[in-house]
């Protein structure tokens, strides 16, 4: 379910969470498969999930698990999901694989006149980088000789370019770039192209506290992660003339379930319910729970993508709309 954050939407977001509660109940109770005590114990999974989730203190959305022998799990993730239900076999992953997928781990270089201090981000959090000459202090200049201080900045730049490109040979990741334009400017003059800058977070954050300095980089990373979405396509189109490429769900399907799936390309809001016969999978259109008497996959998607990531694969989810030229769902094949 999608939440808000901070306070303020809680009381919002605990109605809407009731409310989805009373819809599980009713869907285990219609599903001829699920036996009466099973219903209970989902749904007081559930319940105990919810109770581990502070809506006070909520991002973009909730995602809750629970089986019926007592396991549970609640997550909060920092990016919008749609409001869904699901009851199948397996827990449905995808809004949890969305939200890594755009979380990636990084580096932030924070640049003054007088120093400069690298950030390590990985898992949503940001922690400093001390080692490999960081953080860097320059000692300062005489005031009285002309040109001391351009001549202490630039060297803290270029001093700090140097350092950065030796952690990149061993620690490859995405860089930002904090500071006031002219820092930024020196910055460009200096860094060499093995330095990839995904973005900038503009004014003096000598001082800034890390979480501030995460919440900052934030909007600045998923801008950066949008942006890849056009590689993508290319990559697509370079698989489809090689005869490495397929589209559209039941051609995907087929081919991930043979574990040829290389690469898996998703619309982040594309759901498939389907129906599972004589080996087969077949596409269902209605509302989940409506059909009898078939194994019912609430969404063949998610299926899909932890069945490529089980045979090694790469899962890139994208825009909706951003595939419309592939069915919403395509991969690159191995063979």
């Amino acid at each position: 379910m999608p939440t808000h954050r901070g306070a303020r939407g809680a009381r919002a977001d605990q109605i809407r969470l009731r409310n989805l509660l009373t819809e599980v109940r009713r869907r285990l109770q219609a599903d001829a498969r699920v036996a009466p005590d099973a219903v209970d114990e989902v749904v007081r999974g559930l319940e105990a999930a919810a109770g581990e989730a502070d809506l006070r203190h909520a991002e973009d959305g909730l995602v809750l698990f629970a089986t019926p022998d007592g396991e549970h799990h609640a997550f909060m993730i920092d990016q919008p999901v749609d409001e869904r239900v699901v009851v199948d076999t397996t827990f449905a992953t995808r809004d949890l694989l969305a939200a890594d997928a755009r979380r990636p781990s990084y580096w932030i270089l924070s640049l003054s006149d007088r120093c400069a201090r690298l950030w390590d981000g990985r898992d949503g959090e940001l922690a400093e980088h001390t080692g490999d000459g960081f953080p860097l202090d320059a000692a300062a200049p005489d005031e009285q000789r002309s040109g001391a201080a351009e001549e202490r900045h630039r060297q803290v730049v270029r001093d700090a370019v140097h350092r950065l490109e030796a952690v990149l040979t061993r620690d490859a990741r995405p860089v930002l770039v904090a500071g006031v334009t002219r820092h930024q400017a020196l910055f460009d003059e200096l860094a060499g192209p093995q330095i990839t800058i995904a973005g900038r977070v503009d004014g003096a954050h000598e001082g800034t506290p890390a979480a501030v300095l995460a919440e900052l980089a934030r909007p600045v990373l998923h801008a950066y992660e949008d942006l890849r979405e056009v590689a993508v396509l290319a990559e697509l189109e370079a698989a489809r003339g090689l005869q490495r490429y397929a589209a559209g769900l039941q051609e995907v399907a087929r081919l991930v379930e043979a574990g040829r799936a290389e690469h898996l390309v998703v619309e982040r809001g594309y759901y498939a319910p389907a129906v599972r016969t004589d080996g087969e999978v077949v596409p269902v259109d209605g509302p989940p729970g409506a059909l009898r008497g078939a194994d019912v996959v609430d969404d063949l998607v998610d299926d899909l993508i932890e069945t490529t990531l089980e045979y090694g694969g790469e899962v890139t989810f994208v825009s909706d709309g951003f595939l419309v030229d592939h069915d919403r769902i395509a991969a690159v094949v191995r063979f």
